[in-house]
């Protein structure tokens, strides 16, 4: 089985790193779960949520669209204390060797063939934390951020988050601020890594224009399969191959099925599915895995990230050989997160 790089998950949100390290009931993701299921390394994300929280709450509409009510804005000041405390607690467990923190390229390649600890990459999920002037911006590097979404699924300085909304295109509303367009060029000069998964289209669109990396959506699916507003049109999938990026597959349930239903019960072959539908029309170098893991409902056939043997066999199942799976597992990642980090 190859080593696997995960994209995208909230396990830092949700628990301290003392739990991370020992395991925890219920959940989706601590270290020793980890090292089970052949996951080497991930993206780690900090994210700060919403006032009241941001749980998911599917509201029908009269129109018959179901959609999750519009989560509210974070103040900077909130944001950048939650979000230090949350970052503190990879810091923490890098300090005690539980896992190594990705600052080079380096740092990547060394995960899949030893025995060390898995490496982790710092990621701030929406960049409320982050103040419009970017004066904060390189501390947040020399601490080890490597990865950022300018948004979550919410309006802030830098542009405008895509709701949850199904049936619904992304495009639904205004794109980058000038704030978020400077975030997107001084994050390509330090060597962070820019996330598209929670930004609406225009925002989309105003990244592709800037042309400064590989465009990625690192916990996405397809919207001609899911026509949720948080997946990504065929144009946009075009355009992410086009520019040498990827995205990673998402294993929300919502973001799967047709019918947007947070339901368990749903066969993890559609995880496949959505990979096999980008793969058929950009290629297999711009596919990877983006979980979402303990920030969302999977497949109760896949339970947690120790159930990722399970995923390898779907995909295997839908047509991917030994070669793809390795750089669907890790290649692709690793390529990508290397050419913006250069």
């Amino acid at each position: 089985m190859p080593a696997v790089f995960d994209g995208h998950n909230d396990a830092l949100t949700r628990h301290d790193h003392a739990l991370m390290v020992s395991g925890r009931s219920g959940g989706h993701l601590d270290l020793p779960r980890m090292r089970a299921g052949g996951v080497r390394g991930g993206i780690f994300a900090v994210f700060t949520p919403s006032p009241g929280g941001d749980d998911w709450e599917l509201v029908p509409r009269e129109d018959g669209v179901l959609e999750v009510a519009p989560a509210l804005s974070v103040e900077h000041g909130v944001a950048a204390a939650y979000a230090t405390t949350v970052a503190g607690r990879l810091l923490a467990l890098e300090r005690a060797g539980a896992v190594r923190v990705a600052r080079e390229v380096g740092d990547l390649d060394q995960a899949p063939a030893d025995e060390g600890p898995p490496v982790a990459v710092l990621h701030l999920e929406g960049a409320e934390a982050i103040d419009p002037e970017l004066e904060a911006l390189d501390l947040w590097y020399e601490a080890g951020l490597r990865s950022l979404g300018p948004v979550w699924s919410r309006p802030n300085a830098f542009g405008h988050g895509v709701p949850f909304i199904s049936p619904s295109s992304p495009d639904t509303g205004p794109g980058l601020t000038g704030a978020g367009r400077g975030l997107v060029r001084r994050c390509a000069e330090l060597g962070i890594m820019v996330d598209l998964s929670h930004l609406n289209e225009a925002g989309f669109w105003d990244v592709a224009r800037l042309d400064l990396g590989p465009l990625v959506a690192s916990h996405s699916a397809a919207h001609a399969l899911c026509p949720a507003s948080r997946n990504l049109t065929d144009a946009q999938i075009d355009a992410v191959g086009a520019s040498g990026g990827l995205i990673g597959i998402v294993f929300a349930v919502a973001f799967l099925r047709s019918d947007f239903a947070d339901d368990p019960d749903t066969p993890l072959s559609l995880v496949a599915q959505h990979a096999r539908y980008v793969a058929d029309r950009i290629g297999v170098a711009h596919v990877a895995l983006g979980s979402d893991y303990d920030g969302t409902t999977i497949p109760a056939e896949l339970g947690d990230v120790a159930g990722t043997p399970r995923l390898l066999e779907a995909l295997r199942g839908a047509g991917f050989d030994d070669e793809d799976l390795g750089r669907i597992a890790w290649g692709n990642w690793r390529r990508v997160l290397g050419a913006w980090w250069r």
